[in-house]
This record gives structure tokens, C-alpha cells and sequence, in this order.
């Protein structure tokens, strides 16, 4: 049997939803504050999953809808290797922390927390592991599955 694009869509978004609820496991079951990267890389896992249900709801013949939620997944997958290398950096050598993504956003400093999400802060480089790996790597490898579903999304028949 082979898979069509729809069959992948649904195949990706019920990935993303599996990596987002094992986030929200993490974060809420064993006290694990995301850093302003992961949310960074959470936001962009909701993108690829949204752009992956409005490619199955839409149907277009043209493969835009893979081709986006494959972009997402790069650049999901930059910010995972920005803080990978966050991660690798001597100690004191990492961004200041700053003041947490909630404070600026309660503050109305909209643009600073972008910013802290975009570039990371130290509180990136010090993330805890889980399993033995760091997390921005369990995030890597979710964008990488991402953008290997998205391929064979965009070569599957419609």
C-alpha cells in the first residue's frame, strides 16, 4: 500500500503532536522550565503540524503545504543547533540570562523577548538531559523526522 500525501500529513501532525505533549510532560510532570529556545522550537513544531492538517484539509496539487512544513523544519532545526551550540560553550561564556521571557512579555517588552527567543540566553546552555541526550537534540531529531516525512509527503501521489 502506499502512502498519499494525505496519509503523511496526518503521519506528521500526529508527530508533532506527540513531541508537543511530551514537552508539556517534561515541563509540567518533571519540572523542567523551558529555556527561550525551546520555546522558539516549540512554536515552529506547531507551525510544521498546523502546515501539515492544512495541506490535508486543502489538497492542492502542488506540493506548497510539504515544501512549507519542510521549511519549518529547518528552521526549527537551526534553532536546535543554535542551542546545541549554546550547550557546548565554557561556562560563562554563554549569553547573559537576562530577564525571563514572562516578565518581558508582562512588561510589554514584546521585541526582548523575541529576541531572548531567537538568540537563546545562559539559561539555554544549561538545559538538563533527558535520557542521556540533551534536549535540543531530542529536538533535532523531531525536525529531522519532520523533514523526512514532509519529503515523502511532497513525492507521494496525491
Amino acid at each position: 500500500m502506499r502512502l498519499t500525501r494525505a496519509h503523511w500529513g496526518v503521519a506528521i501532525a500526529a508527530a508533532v503532536t506527540a513531541f508537543l505533549a511530551a514537552a508539556l510532560v517534561l515541563e509540567h510532570g518533571f519540572d523542567m522550565a523551558p529555556c527561550a529556545l525551546c520555546l522558539m522550537q516549540r512554536l515552529w513544531f506547531a507551525l510544521a503540524g498546523l502546515l501539515a492538517v492544512c495541506g490535508v484539509l486543502h489538497k492542492p496539487r502542488l506540493g506548497i503545504y510539504p515544501a512549507a512544513t519542510g521549511l519549518a523544519a529547518v528552521v526549527g532545526g537551526g534553532f536546535a543547533v543554535r542551542q546545541l551550540w549554546l550547550e557546548s560553550l565554557p561556562p560563562g561564556e554563554a549569553p547573559s540570562c537576562g530577564a525571563g521571557i514572562q516578565y518581558l512579555l508582562e512588561a510589554g517588552m514584546a521585541s526582548e523577548a523575541l529576541r531572548a527567543m531567537a538568540l537563546g540566553t545562559a539559561d539555554c546552555a544549561a538545559t538538563p538531559p533527558f535520557l542521556g541526550l540533551s534536549l535540543a537534540v531530542w529536538a533535532l531529531a523531531g525536525f529531522g523526522v519532520i523533514l523526512a516525512a514532509a519529503a515523502m509527503q511532497w513525492r507521494a501521489r496525491a
